[in-house]
């Protein structure tokens, strides 16, 4: 049938990608044209094959999903990208629609959200998993009442935050910034207090949840 929706996997499971071909397969109106093993192989196989629907994997090996999304967003390519991914947090699913994604789908719901993700996406429609619009909707407010508390650091104190999470010593901020470790203490002690924190772990969590520390799906 000429009218079937045209899919490529990009996953680096290679068993998972074959339940899901043998999933899509058995539908009449689907039909998997390729699979792909890593970021570099999405990208190439969705410029040679155009299918309707490329099914990413976000953490892959040779070029993370994100960075494949927006390389194949950036080519001006027609093909909806549904990320398929383990991770059901708000900061990955932001990333993922900024960047262009038509959808995001969670691996451990695939076997019954999978099909209709991939139809509501070619009808043009955005398609989020069932807990998704909430998820959003904190992450806006939290992100918008947080927003307000980072504005008020400075680009140095914001810079002390991000070497700290990184987990460099007083003594190494010191070194890398060109002002001494006691200077360091005060920064860090200053951040805290605005930010209304308390240990060194929830420095990090801040920050990574700020995109001071990004997720490692960009290599």
């Amino acid at each position: 049938m000429s009218d079937k929706i045209k899919v490529v996997l990009a996953d680096d499971h290679t068993m998972l990608r074959s339940g899901l071909k043998a999933l899509l397969n058995t539908e009449p109106d689907i039909e998997v044209i390729g699979e792909a093993g890593n970021g570099e192989e999405a990208v190439r196989l969705t410029q040679e094959l155009k299918p309707d629907v490329l099914v990413l994997d976000l953490n892959m090996p040779n070029m993370g999903g994100l960075a494949a999304l927006r390389k194949i967003k950036a080519s001006g390519s027609t093909t909806k990208v549904l990320v398929l991914t383990m991770y059901n947090e708000e900061r990955y699913l932001f990333q993922v629609l900024q960047q262009g994604g038509a959808g995001y789908v969670l691996k451990s719901s695939a076997d019954t959200d999978l099909l209709e993700a991939i139809r509501t996406v070619q009808a043009g429609e955005v398609y989020l998993y069932p807990a998704a619009t909430k998820l959003l909707l904190r992450g806006y407010l939290t992100r918008r009442d947080d927003e307000e508390k980072t504005a008020s650091l400075s680009d140095r104190e914001e810079e002390v935050l991000r070497l700290t999470a990184e987990g460099y010593t007083s003594q190494e901020i010191g070194e890398q910034l060109i002002i001494s470790p006691k200077t360091v203490d005060t920064y860090r002690s200053r951040i805290m207090e605005k930010l209304g924190l308390r240990h060194r772990s929830e420095l990090v969590r801040y920050a990574l949840k700020h995109g001071l520390l990004e997720p490692n799906f960009e290599e």
